[in-house]
C-alpha cells in the first residue's frame, strides 16, 4: 500500500527529521521560527503524497478567509444583517470542507448504498466510483480547521491575520495526522509565544516520546500479530481464542493510539508547545460516560462543543438529551470510517450512555435498598470491569473488516473450549510462548503506569530521583525497546491505527 512510505513516528527517518527540526528551531531567530515549523510541517505531510498538500492548503485557505469575513461582518452596525452574513460564512466554510471530506471518505460508501437501494427496485445507478487514496489525516485537520471558523463566529478568538501562522495551526506536524485535535483558542496564540530552550522541558518531552515508542513497538505491535491472525481468519478460530484476540485488540488500539498521542505531545513539548492530553486512563473508568471523558479527549471535546451543545445538549429535557447523545455517537462512528461497522460501534456507545442515564434512578434505589457500599474497592472494581467489557464488546465492530465478520466473531466467542489455554494452541496464533508472555507483561505495565498516573506525575517523580537511577531508567527503556521491539527484517512497520482516519 502507498501509505507504508509515511514517515512513521517510530522510524529512524522521523528521528532524524525531528532532530534537525528541533536543533534549527532553537538556533534561528524567534520571528522566523513559525516559518521554519510551517515548512517542516508541510514537508512531513507531503512525505507520503505531495499532491494531497493541495487539499490541506485548500481547507486552510477556506477557513482562513471565513474567519476574516466573519470578523468583518461583526463590524456591521445592522445586527440582523451582521448575523445573517456570519451564518452564511460559517455555512460556506462547513459545506465546502465537509464536501471535500465527503468526496474522499464517504462518497463511495453512500454511492454503493444507493446502488443497493436502486437494485431493490430493479433500477441502476450509473454514478462512477471515486478511486483515490484517502488523504492522510483529513478527518483530523478538517475538524481542527472548522473549530477555528466556529471560534471566530463565537468571538472566542479574533480572526488570524497572518495566513502563515494559521496554516501552521492546521498543519502542525506532531498532530496533523492523528491529533490531538486542537482548538484555535488553545493553540493559535502559542505560535506567537517565544519558546526558549529549557533543559527540563525538553527532557520531559523526550521521555514522553520514549514511552510512546516503547508502548507502540513493544506492546501494541506485538498484540497486533495475534489480533490480525484471528480477525483475518474469523471462521478458523472459536471460543477463548477469539475472546483473547478481542481482549488483545482492546489493549492494542489503546496502546497504539495512546502511544501516538504521547509522541505527539512529547515532540510538541520539546519545541515548547502544549497540546491536549488525549487519554486519562480510560480503561479505569467506572461508566461509559466517564470512559468518553478519558478516551480521545480532544474528539469528545470537539463533538461536545461543536455538535452536542448546538443541538441543545441537555437543556431541553431527558428525551432530547438522549436523542442528542445518540446523534453525536453515530456521527462519531461515521467520522471514524465509512462502513456500517463504525456506525454500529458509535451507536452502541450512544446506547450504553442512554441506558446508563435511564437506569440511574433504579441503580441508586438498589444501592440504597440493599445498603451497598459504593466507596469500597470491590464495588469500584465491579464498575470498571463491566465498563471495560462493554467497551471490549463494541471494539469487535471497530476491528472487524465487515458486519458479517463481526457477527461471526461474536458467535464464535460463545464456543466453549478452555483447553486451548493449556494445550499450546494459544501459542500458534503468531506469538510463541515468549512473545505471548511479553505481551501480557506489556499490558500489565501499561495498566500499572495508568494507575500510578491517576495520583502522580511520573516524569516529575522520576526527576526527583538520583542521577544514577534516572539514567539507568532511560538507558534501560532504550535497551528494552531494542531487544523486545518488533522491527527490522521480517517485520513490516505497523501503521498507527488512527492515522487511517
Amino acid at each position: 500500500m502507498e501509505r507504508r512510505y509515511m514517515m512513521q513516528f517510530t522510524s529512524i527517518k522521523f528521528l532524524m527529521f525531528f532532530l534537525i527540526v528541533s536543533v534549527l528551531y532553537y538556533v534561528i531567530p524567534h520571528k522566523l521560527r513559525w516559518v521554519w515549523l510551517l515548512i517542516c510541517s508541510y514537508f512531513f505531510y507531503m512525505f507520503l503524497n505531495p499532491k494531497y498538500a493541495i487539499l490541506i492548503a485548500t481547507s486552510t485557505i477556506i477557513t482562513y478567509l471565513s474567519g476574516l469575513l466573519i470578523e468583518k461582518a461583526n463590524k456591521i452596525s445592522n445586527e440582523k444583517k451582521s448575523t445573517q452574513l456570519k451564518k452564511i460564512w460559517v455555512f460556506a466554510s462547513f459545506s465546502s470542507n465537509l464536501g471535500i471530506l465527503f468526496l474522499f471518505k464517504y462518497y463511495n460508501f453512500f454511492n454503493e448504498g444507493l446502488s443497493r437501494l436502486l437494485h431493490a427496485f430493479s433500477l441502476s445507478n450509473h454514478a462512477p466510483s471515486f478511486e483515490y487514496l484517502l488523504p492522510l489525516g483529513i478527518s483530523f485537520y478538517t475538524l481542527q480547521a472548522l473549530s477555528y471558523t466556529v471560534d471566530v463566529y463565537r468571538k472566542d478568538v479574533p480572526a488570524q491575520k497572518n495566513i502563515g501562522k494559521y496554516a501552521l495551526f492546521v498543519s502542525f506536524f506532531p498532530q496533523v495526522v492523528a491529533g490531538p485535535i486542537e482548538k484555535s483558542k488553545n493553540m493559535l496564540h502559542q505560535f506567537d509565544e517565544k519558546h526558549n530552550f529549557n533543559y527540563d522541558r525538553v527532557k520531559n518531552g523526550l521521555l514522553l516520546m520514549l514511552w510512546g515508542v516503547f508502548v507502540k513497538i513493544v506492546v501494541s505491535d506485538r498484540l497486533a500479530v495475534l489480533v490480525n491472525t484471528v480477525y483475518n481468519n474469523p471462521n478458523h478460530y472459536k471460543g477463548f481464542t477469539t475472546f483473547i484476540a478481542t481482549l488483545f485488540f482492546s489493549f492494542q488500539i489503546y496502546c497504539d493510539f495512546m502511544s501516538y498521542s504521547d509522541i505527539a505531545r512529547g515532540a510538541s513539548e520539546v519545541l515548547g508547545f502544549k497540546v491536549t492530553n488525549n487519554f486519562h486512563q480510560p480503561y479505569l473508568s467506572r461508566s461509559i460516560k466517564e470512559f468518553w471523558s478519558r478516551w480521545h479527549v480532544s474528539l469528545t471535546s470537539w463533538f461536545k462543543d461543536y455538535l452536542y451543545f448546538p443541538l441543545g445538549g441537555n437543556r431541553r429535557g431527558n428525551f432530547r438529551a438522549n436523542y442528542n447523545i445518540m446523534i453525536v455517537f453515530i456521527v462519531s462512528g461515521l467520522w471514524h470510517g465509512a462502513t456500517f461497522n463504525f456506525i454500529i460501534w458509535g451507536g452502541l456507545h450512544g446506547l450504553y450512555q442512554i441506558v446508563e442515564n435511564f437506569t440511574k434512578p433504579f441503580r441508586k434505589r438498589i444501592v440504597k435498598t440493599f445498603k451497598i457500599k459504593t466507596d469500597v474497592f470491590s464495588f469500584k472494581f465491579f464498575q470498571v470491569f463491566i465498563t471495560f467489557m462493554l467497551v471490549n464488546f463494541a471494539w469487535i465492530f471497530f476491528k472487524a473488516s465487515s458486519l458479517s465478520t463481526a457477527i461471526t466473531i461474536i458467535k464464535n466467542i460463545f464456543y466453549f473450549n478452555p483447553w486451548v489455554l493449556i494445550n499450546g494452541s494459544i501459542f500458534k496464533l503468531g506469538l510463541d510462548s515468549k512473545d505471548f508472555f511479553i505481551a501480557l507483561v506489556g499490558i500489565i505495565l501499561v495498566l500499572t503506569v495508568d494507575i500510578l498516573r491517576r495520583t502522580k506525575d511520573l516524569r516529575t517523580s522520576l526527576a526527583k530521583q538520583n542521577i544514577m537511577f534516572r539514567w539507568a531508567t532511560y538507558v534501560g527503556a532504550a535497551v528494552v525497546i531494542l531487544i523486545f521491539g518488533l522491527y527490522g527484517p521480517g517485520y513490516s512497520m505497523q501503521q498507527f491505527i488512527y492515522s487511517q482516519f
